[in-house]
């Protein structure tokens, strides 16, 4: 007797699927296009030249010649995979030796390699949590941290984006909950560009008697003197607990990691599931990270940290000036602006962002959608994001490609919202 659900029912049901249909039969969907080349400035992608707005290649690491050598001559020595786990024969002196500067550089006693960064959060949270444990996250917290969330079993307390008030309020009800206490926020939020408070999200934390956990994924290479993130930009390391980062954002290569105390990362290291069931990374990739790595804690580091985020600035200012609506920027304590690599362009509608990004792509010019549910409902952005390797003449173009889609996008479907 056959069941009465057909478990691939909703494949053909997802509320989506219609959409994506749409999209494809208008030559407007946003996804899946195949780059033909590396990640630079210029890249080829199906035919074509276009602009990378859209990559979080921040350092612009992915073409540097001491990266693909530090690849090629781990592949060279190591060959293609390790076929195992870390657990188990997967564990080469790369990965130890990456461990142990990714601990200095974080200012951290220890750190775990995982082999991608949504593994990184699963294993710390799934592993740290449990069922009489309670987790407080900022809604727009990366999915993997969610998922992490979930998979521990611990109470979910969610609070809106970077609203203290409503965190204070999750962190008076969570100490009544009986088990431990852990707040997650991410240091800078993927989509919107903007950075979580954390001198006052440390106070709070301190005031209640809980840990806190910082994603630091699209941070690290980036933020505070050293590019150690978020947490040293706002001077806040002691007072954060963990910290996670990715290797595939400004380190040019993929892999997460988990930084902070040496006994918790020594019992990540026997009791996290995925990072004991998983594969280790491939031997390359391993090689591409340390190589990343040692270019930012060196003298060129800074001078890298600084162009990226000049030519934010820069991005961020010519947008504003077509008009365009912007995410505001955030402040240190000291009342100096935070800018991050991340500039989104609020357009609301989720069609109207498919068509101007179809628009920009037309004109050579590539960069992200983020729809519902990556973004609240009528909260639709094109996520730009730059490298520290563009240059104002390269970004001088794309402003005007931004000009010549924004007057024909508004003359057949009507005004964008405005920064005005």
């Amino acid at each position: 007797m056959a069941p009465k659900v057909d478990v691939f029912a909703k494949a053909r049901e997802f509320e989506r699927m219609d959409q994506l249909r749409a999209a494809r039969e208008l030559g407007a969907l946003p996804y899946f296009h195949v780059l033909e080349g590396p990640t630079l400035p210029v890249v080829q992608m199906e035919g074509q030249p276009r602009i990378m707005l859209g990559s979080n290649n921040y350092l612009g690491l992915t073409g540097d010649d001491r990266v693909k050598q530090g690849a090629l001559e781990a592949l060279q020595r190591y060959g293609t995979g390790l076929t195992g786990s870390r657990f188990l024969n997967g564990t080469i002196d790369l990965h130890v030796e990456l461990e142990r500067e990714l601990a200095e550089w974080m200012g951290t006693e220890d750190a775990i390699v995982f082999t991608t960064g949504h593994q990184a959060n699963l294993g710390a949270l799934g592993t740290i949590l449990g069922k009489q444990d309670t987790v407080i996250a900022d809604s727009g917290d990366h999915a993997s941290i969610l998922d992490g969330c979930m998979l521990s079993g611990a109470k979910l307390r969610a609070f809106r984006h970077n609203r203290l008030d409503l965190l204070e309020k999750q962190l008076s009800r969570a100490v009544e909950d009986g088990g431990g206490v852990l707040v997650v926020v991410d240091g800078v939020y993927s989509m919107e560009g903007d950075v979580a408070p954390l001198h006052e999200i440390t106070e709070l934390c301190e005031r209640y008697g809980v840990r806190l956990m910082v994603d630091e994924a699209h941070a690290l290479g980036v933020l505070g003197e050293r590019g150690a993130g978020t947490c040293e930009l706002f001077g806040v390391e002691p007072q954060v607990d963990l910290r996670m980062a990715t290797f595939s954002k400004s380190l040019a290569s993929c892999g997460g990691v988990i930084a902070g105390p040496s006994e918790v990362v020594e019992y990540l290291r026997i009791a996290s599931r995925p990072f004991i069931f998983t594969a280790s990374a491939v031997p390359a990739a391993v090689g591409a990270t340390l190589a990343a790595v040692r270019i930012c804690r060196s003298e060129e580091g800074a001078q890298l940290f600084s162009r990226v985020l000049e030519n934010a600035a820069y991005l961020r200012r010519g947008l504003a000036e077509l008009g365009f609506e912007l995410r505001p920027t955030a402040q240190l304590p000291d009342g100096s602006e935070v800018v991050t690599p991340v500039v989104p362009v609020v357009v609301g509608d989720d069609w109207k962002a498919v068509f101007l990004w179809k628009a920009l792509y037309e004109a050579g010019v590539f960069v992200n959608v983020a729809i519902h549910p990556a973004v609240p409902p009528g909260g639709a952005l094109l996520r730009t994001s730059v490298m520290a390797t563009h240059d104002a003449a390269v970004l001088d173009r794309a402003l005007e490609a931004f000009a010549q889609a924004k007057r024909g996008f508004e003359a057949e479907h009507g005004p964008l919202p405005s920064g005005a």
